[in-house]
């Protein structure tokens, strides 16, 4: 593996599952509905599934050349650098697999990597009016499409995000599906999507 510094752009996009044949493959599960990423990624970025004793969670990181890969069913599987034998493949298990942001090919027209929604504004309508809903913390794969996890959110007299909360003192979020029927414009430079999503709702 190679002793280098994490980049600070890292994205979690699998874990690792198990040995794959006797050579010292991995198979991998990807987080995403394919793992266009893992197999582009020259270098995967290894997390241990516990952090060693005085060691931050960022610190855990570890580089490693992917020297070929393929899907296998809804998995990839990847044969590494750092790992010779199916015993070394075997005590990879748990590890998670990320890869910096930086290394992601371009996406395709109309094609968004979920990362980049993370921490966008969203907007929705309101008696003909746009207005914020609030921020993506996370979007969601329920099979037929992606959905957006938004923390209700108004803007204070700055400008600035102030959340929504209930009366036990819980974020208040909305789920939104990420369809072009509901979220028609998306502005991620200004970390903004414009949607006809009600906001009362």
């Amino acid at each position: 593996m190679l002793p280098s510094k994490s980049p600070a752009d890292l994205v979690e996009l699998g874990r690792i599952v198990s040995a794959y044949g006797v050579r010292g493959w991995v198979k991998v599960q990807p987080h995403a509905s394919n793992g266009q990423v893992l197999l582009a990624a020259k270098t995967w970025w290894l997390k241990a599934p516990v952090p060693k004793e005085g060691l931050g969670a960022s610190s855990l990181a570890v580089a490693t050349l992917v020297v070929a890969s393929r899907p296998q069913g809804s998995t990839v599987v990847a044969q590494l650098e750092s790992v010779p034998d199916r015993d070394k493949a075997e005590a990879m298990k748990g590890h998670t697999v990320w890869v910096p942001r930086a290394d992601f090919p371009p996406a395709d027209d109309d094609e968004y990597y979920w990362v980049d929604l993370i921490g966008c504004r969203l907007f929705g309508e309101h008696d003909g009016n746009s207005m914020l809903i609030g921020q993506v913390l996370d979007v969601i794969d329920n099979g037929a499409h992606a959905v957006l996890r938004v923390a209700r959110a108004e803007l204070d007299s700055d400008g600035e995000l102030v959340f929504l909360q209930t009366e036990k003192g819980k974020s208040q979020e909305v789920l939104v599906p990420f369809v072009a029927a509901h979220v028609h414009t998306v502005d991620l430079a200004a970390r903004r999507l414009d949607s006809n999503w009600p906001v009362e709702l």
